[in-house]
């Protein structure tokens, strides 16, 4: 059917799948399709992720919290392959309803507890370390509030712009123009932002970089999308700076190959359970 005749029914029902690249696993209703145990490894973070930008953002947290010194983040971090529904066994589902990577669950206390959202993962992990996250006043305020509006505006980014550039099975213009213009937009608000502040939060390295690199930064890359040429990114240049400093940090790249199982394979770490395993070089 033409996209430019399709009316909507006055009641819509699923009657076939949706198309693009993950139509096998998308549906109209939440909960488990089957049962599945989640592993468990030793250490008091248990990480359940696959490196998406979203999953990089609290890979890179928890590398940035023991390159510091706080070595009582070790983490295992188990891949979920998101392309064959492991986010919809039972295990997963009882950590994250919402069915969606990355899921933690932090057995550093008597009763496990269960934290889903990567801005709500990287929140608790701040206050549970006092790390990367101002104390007080105007600081932590920027800071939240650059947070939040990460989480708010990327979808935007991906399952906006990069879901109908990117995978969508038909190439809709209307579509396709009104969310490149807002992912501009985005990438504008952060060059004015940061052509007067080092990161997001003046010369303080936070969570707020960390939930807004795996995104902009990979996008200002050219890693998202095959787009760089299409965005134009490198007009973006304060956005390209903070780019380039972030990805030159040591826990960032370790954190940005773990539960990768794309790309070179020299380059990939499905799965990590110890500081001493071997990370590949980016």
């Amino acid at each position: 059917m033409n996209s430019d005749s399709y009316q909507p029914p006055k009641v819509w029902t699923w009657t076939k799948p949706s198309g693009g690249r993950f139509a096998n696993i998308n549906r109209p209703i939440a909960g488990a399709t089957h049962e599945r145990e989640l592993p468990v490894g030793q250490h008091p973070f248990q990480l359940y992720s696959l490196a998406t930008p979203n999953g990089v953002k609290v890979t890179v947290m928890f590398e940035e919290l023991l390159a510091a010194g706080h070595t009582q983040a070790e983490y295992d971090a188990w891949l979920i392959r998101i392309s064959e529904g492991d986010q919809f066994g039972s295990g997963f589902v009882s950590v994250n309803p919402n069915s969606k990577i990355p899921a933690l669950l932090d057995r550093s206390g008597p009763t496990p507890v269960r934290v889903f959202e990567s801005g709500a993962i990287l929140l608790h992990l701040a206050e549970k370390f006092g790390a990367f996250i101002p104390s007080e006043g105007a600081a932590r305020a920027q800071c939240l509030s650059w947070l939040f509006w990460q989480m708010g505006s990327t979808p935007y980014v991906g399952g906006g712009f990069g879901h109908f550039y990117a995978y969508a099975p038909v190439k809709i213009e209307y579509a396709i123009d009104r969310f490149t213009m807002e992912t501009k937009r985005l990438l504008d608000v952060l060059d004015r932002h940061l052509a007067d502040h080092e990161y997001m939060v003046g010369d303080q390295y936070t969570i707020a970089d960390m939930a807004l690199w795996p995104w902009y930064g990979q996008l200002a890359e050219g890693r998202l999308y095959n787009a760089a040429e299409f965005l134009q990114v490198a007009d973006y240049r304060h956005v390209q700076r903070w780019t380039a400093a972030i990805a030159a940090r040591p826990a960032v790249q370790r954190g940005r190959v773990v539960n990768r199982v794309t790309g070179d394979e020299a380059k990939r770490m499905p799965e990590r359970h110890s500081s001493g395993d071997r990370y590949p070089e980016v």
